[in-house]
């Protein structure tokens, strides 16, 4: 019974992770990690570091998937993904000299209310608006806003991938499919970096529930990563949109529970 248990948790917060990272870079953190502690009861340090783990692998698919058709900005993504991961550290170390806070609900929030822009207000950035950004002007863009990515996510444990999402299409004006690939390029490294540090301090996890998790988010963050590149600028940004307002809903409701 309790393998049963384990396989449906797993599968339901494998889907809903997969979806949001094919479809918007979204970290797996923010719904597995709810769903393993509601309903496994795992240690909440456990459970971010198994999102953390199928993170890897479902970002890394959906790279590949954006990038074989061309909607990945490999070049700014490395400028973006170093300066992320230098300044996480920083936020990280300034929040430790101030009172704890409790920020995870921010994350959950804002997931939903990204939602509900791209229903309303759609990306339709085209790829030649895009290109008409001089190299050097882009990578000073792409370096600045690592950094204040970093530092937030850092400071007060927000959700990377989203906050990337909002900045590459709001700030940096890259059109939709661009900046999910984008953004899932560089989650791979972040949650790669996150989950290590998490299993090190941390111990090694439940392998069952840990491999479960890899391969349900591998597999619907593939279905979700192929559906989007072939999918119209306007469709997308429906989906993409339902998508976040949808977990941003379950995932609001999970952190009540618990």
């Amino acid at each position: 019974m309790q393998l049963l248990l384990t396989i449906a948790v797993t599968f339901f917060a494998g889907m809903g992770a997969g979806l949001g990272t094919g479809f918007a870079g979204l970290s797996a953190a923010a719904v597995i990690s709810p769903m393993l502690i509601t309903f496994l009861h795992m240690d909440p340090y456990m459970a971010v570091g198994i999102a953390l783990s199928s993170d890897v692998l479902a970002s890394a698919v959906s790279a590949y998937t954006y990038g074989k058709n061309k909607n990945l900005d490999i070049r700014n993504g490395i400028i973006m993904m170093l300066s992320v991961l230098a300044f996480t550290v920083v936020g990280s170390y300034v929040a430790s000299l101030l009172p704890s806070q409790t920020m995870g609900s921010f994350s959950v929030f804002m997931t939903f209310l990204l939602g509900i822009k791209f229903i309303v207000r759609p990306v339709m950035t085209t790829k030649e608006a895009m290109e008409g950004v001089s190299a050097k002007k882009r990578a000073i863009q792409s370096l600045v806003c690592g950094c204040l990515i970093g530092f937030i996510c850092g400071f007060i444990g927000a959700g990377g991938g989203m906050m990337m999402l909002l900045i590459l299409t709001s700030v940096l004006g890259y059109e939709l499919k661009t900046a999910v690939g984008t953004s899932v390029f560089i989650m791979a490294f972040t949650a790669f970096t996150g989950a290590v540090s998490h299993f090190a301090i941390g111990g090694t996890p439940d392998w069952t529930v840990f491999a479960l998790c890899v391969v349900f988010t591998l597999l619907w963050a593939r279905i979700a990563a192929v559906f989007a590149n072939k999918a119209t600028p306007k469709t997308l940004n429906r989906a993409t949109g339902v998508i976040l307002v949808i977990l941003g809903i379950v995932v609001m409701l999970f952190n009540l529970l618990k």
